[in-house]
This record gives C-alpha cells, structure tokens and sequence, in this order.
C-alpha cells in the first residue's frame, strides 16, 4: 500500500471562517444581524493578521429583509483576494418600516463594523458597499450620502459611515420610474408602496425622490468610485436606469464605470464569473497587495 503525504498548515492559510448571527443594532426592540466571512486564523490570533478591507453585502430583497446567505458561497473569492466580508440584513419595509429604515440600518452596520474593526481585523479606511437590486439602491444612497446626519441612528454615532467604493447591481436608480415601468406584474406592489413611501399618496413624489440615487448626486461632492451592472433584458429595473445614473455620476465628477450584462434579465440569469471578476477587478484598488497575500 502506497500513502500518499500533504504538509500541514500550521498558519491556516486559505481558510475561511463563517460567523453567523451577530447582532449589530437592535431597531424598535427588533435585532438586526449580519454574518462575517474571515481568515479562519482570526479565532485564535487576531492580532497577528494585518488590517484588511471591509466589503459590505447588501442582497437584493424588494426592501423587505434580505437573505444574508444568499451570495455567501460566491462572497468567499473575496477573502482570498484579501477583504473581510460582511453580509447584512435589515429592517423590512412590508412590517412597518418605511424609508429611510434600510438606509439607516445599513450605515449603522458600517458603523458598528467599524467600532470592532480590531476584533476583526479590518482596516476601517477601506470599506466597499456592494448592493443588488433594492440592495443596490441602498448601496448608492449610502454611498452617495456618507455620514449624513439626517439618517444616522444613535448606534456607533461616533464612527463614520462613508464608503471608499460601491457596487451596485441592477439598482433601481430612479424609484418612481422603476414602479411605474414595474405597473402590476410585480405581485404585492401597491402594499410595498404604502410600507416604502407611508399612507398618504400624496407625499410619495417626494419620498420617491429621495431615495432615487439618480437625484442624489451633487456637483462638486468627493464621492467614492462607482461600478454599476445591470442586465439590457431587465423585466423589472429598467437597464436605462443604470446609462442614466452612470452618467449623472460623470457629469458631477465620480470616477465610475458601467457594465452592460448582454440579455440578462433581473437576477435570474445576470450572475456570471465574468461578473465576480469585473467585481474582482474594481475591489483590487482597495487592497494592491492582495496578488502578495494569496490567503
């Protein structure tokens, strides 16, 4: 009999630890969570680790609480590449939160990452937000509204909620445009309507417009870089929606660039490898020892 023999890996290089379940804020007596993707190595010697980068996942949920395992199994490239990897949850809309809920609880994520920024070894100068769908819309809103007191929770105050680089895929980037181009082909619409925008009809232009990321951009702001993708067959979030967001970006001076997903309808059929490496590709700024590492 032949035995074949592997070395050990006393240092636990390429291997990555799940954290599930922590509790980031409590909103209105309900806990908000998040899970973490990190080097295995960080449960016994944290300290031993440089800082990484911080990504931030916000899965697509119609505003509702998003599913944070969603994107795990694809998220964990990216702790190889050097970044420690946080997806999160937040307040559902259809039970009584209404915007800015999810933006709030989002920035308060940041936040509190943040404020344990040593625990977990994360470099707190470098965190990227990446959203899909309405996580995406609440990518670019925070994004473009970094430590805007007018949604800053009492969680973690004294920490910053600014971003360094934000992706956001099939976003919807002008509200009232995506409900409208939506009509009745999206079941329970006119419920997500009055949970969003609040009970009377009569405020919801206003609403919309506030959290359209498309009327958000300010000329002459110090923005993070922007990388949007989206599908030209989205049935739901018009592709236009990302030409026109790619393009307001432009004219108020942000670095951004902009992916047409060729045939690719919402969700369903957008994900592709070549997706994670344009990902890939645009996260490397924030981490250029990353090739060095090859954790």
């Amino acid at each position: 009999m032949k035995i074949k023999q592997v070395n050990n890996n006393p240092t636990l290089a390429g291997q990555v630890r799940l954290i599930e379940d922590v509790v980031y804020a409590t909103a209105n007596g309900e806990a908000l969570k998040l899970s973490l993707l990190v080097p295995w190595l960080q449960r016994h010697r944290v300290a031993e680790l440089d800082p990484r980068p911080l990504l931030v996942f916000v899965q697509g949920s119609s505003w509702q609480r998003p599913k944070r395992g969603e994107e795990i199994p694809q998220l964990v490239r990216y702790v190889h590449q050097g970044f420690v990897v946080a997806t999160i949850e937040h307040r559902n809309a259809v039970e009584g939160h209404p915007f800015p809920a999810f933006l709030q609880d989002v920035k308060s994520a940041i936040r509190y990452l943040r404020a344990h920024a040593a625990e977990y070894a994360i470099d707190p100068s470098r965190v990227a937000l990446w959203g899909t769908s309405s996580g995406g819309n609440a990518a670019l809103l925070a994004g473009l509204t970094g430590d805007d007191p007018a949604y800053q929770t009492a969680d973690h105050a004294n920490q910053s909620d600014a971003v360094q680089a934000v992706i956001a895929c099939f976003a919807p980037t002008d509200v009232a445009a995506t409900f409208e181009a939506a009509g009745n082909a999206v079941p329970g619409t006119d419920l997500l309507k009055f949970s969003l925008f609040g009970r009377n009809p009569a405020q919801w232009p206003a609403v919309m417009k506030e959290m359209s990321p498309l009327y958000r951009v300010e000329d002459g702001q110090d923005y993070p870089p922007f990388l949007l993708m989206h599908g030209d067959a989205d049935q739901i979030v018009p592709y236009e929606q990302m030409e026109q967001m790619a393009h307001r970006l432009e004219e108020a001076g942000a670095a951004v660039t902009a992916v047409r997903v060729t045939g690719a309808d919402h969700e369903s059929d957008f994900w592709s490898p070549a997706i994670y490496d344009q990902a890939a590709e645009f996260l490397a700024a924030l981490n250029p020892q990353a090739d060095e590492r090859k954790d």
